[in-house]
């Protein structure tokens, strides 16, 4: 039996036997969420598993409920303690900050994309109770497309970005990471004369090979080649500052990323509150005539959306959170500081 299991301080997998026993399983999620006391979630939308109804002798396949496959909220049941004094996350910093290439139309976004890996939630700066978002999803009405926009959370991993756009242009948010991160770097290497090192600032085959990795995280160049790729416009909506940065602008289709400083989701148009995911509608199509813009409303409900992610600070503050070198113990603020530090000292061990 396999499980990917999300507590405070982000996602984590646990294969266990069937035949193993229901209090086995709640010792193994302790010991991988560092949870003593919890009660957990599980389906879509996140609904309770009462767990204090099963036997701690229960063998996991006489369960009432089959987990095989599920994911799991773990929901500490002293969350005040757990939110006073959560593990401090760790950060890679960047080896590029990473410019947007110059043929789109917009300037290189504020927040960067991809400028920073990935963190756990303990690290993003997001005030709300751990899972929040997720046990209690902000819904926004999207009446001409017959449905309700919400937000479809990527797992906290360096493969968010790439994890989102797949799941929209490829209805895959697993299978597709591999080819989109190959289909930037053919891209790159097709391209020698504009993706030169200049605009990398790396060789563009140590580039190629480490954009090829799992563990490498994606921003403004990497949408920009896959919006072209797709022919479809990419739009990113900063939850901090409402600011929407357009890849492939004016294309006749748009999907619509989420950015909280940190990491990347995506907006799903989904027909009813707790509808099964593969009925979502991700890419949306735009009509234009006369000036006008007309995508069925998708843009403006997820700029909504955002808002009340914003409320919710469904973000990190990149540029004014305060940084702790974990290798020398020198402070900061911001990641432009993070990164100045990493090139000056080749510390990357990074909290907040």
């Amino acid at each position: 039996m396999r499980l990917r299991v999300r507590g405070p301080q982000g996602m984590t997998n646990v294969t266990i036997d069937d035949a193993a026993t229901w209090a086995t399983l709640k010792h193994e999620i302790s010991e991988k969420t560092g949870v003593p006391d919890f009660d957990l979630k599980y389906g879509y939308p996140p609904q309770p598993l009462n767990t204090e109804s099963i036997d701690g002798a229960m063998k996991l396949s006489d369960l009432p409920v089959n987990l095989d496959g599920e994911q799991l909220i773990v929901m500490p049941r002293n969350i005040q303690a757990q939110l006073s004094n959560p593990m401090a996350g760790t950060m890679q910093p960047p080896e590029v900050v990473k410019p947007l290439p110059p043929q789109s139309r917009n300037p290189p976004p504020a927040h960067q994309p991809g400028d920073f890996p990935d963190q756990q939630p303990s690290s993003r700066g997001r005030k709300s109770k751990p899972g929040d978002v997720e046990s209690d999803p902000p819904e926004i009405p999207v009446p001409q497309l017959d449905g309700v926009m919400i937000l479809r959370v990527m797992p906290d991993d360096n493969s968010c970005m790439f994890r989102a756009l797949s799941s929209a242009v490829l209805g895959s948010a697993l299978d597709g990471m591999t080819e989109l991160r190959s289909v930037v770097a053919q891209t790159i290497q097709a391209k020698p004369d504009f993706y030169t090192q200049g605009m990398l600032e790396k060789e563009p085959e140590k580039y190629c090979q480490w954009i090829q990795r799992d563990d490498s995280w994606g921003g403004g160049i990497e949408l920009s080649i896959l919006s072209e790729h797709f022919d479809t416009e990419i739009c990113s909506i900063n939850v901090q500052d409402g600011r929407v940065d357009t890849f492939n602008e004016g294309r006749p289709t748009r999907c619509i990323l989420v950015y909280s400083g940190i990491h990347y989701d995506v907006c799903a148009v989904t027909p009813y509150p707790g509808a099964d995911p593969g009925s979502d509608r991700k890419v949306f199509d735009v009509v234009r005539i006369e000036g006008e813009e007309m995508d069925g409303g998708a843009l403006t409900a997820a700029k909504e959306l955002c808002k009340v992610l914003q409320q919710r600070h469904y973000y990190t503050d990149t540029f004014g959170f305060d940084i702790k070198c974990n290798t020398c113990g020198t402070r900061g603020k911001g990641q432009q500081w993070a990164v100045d530090h990493a090139k000056e000292t080749g510390h990357a061990d990074f909290g907040e």
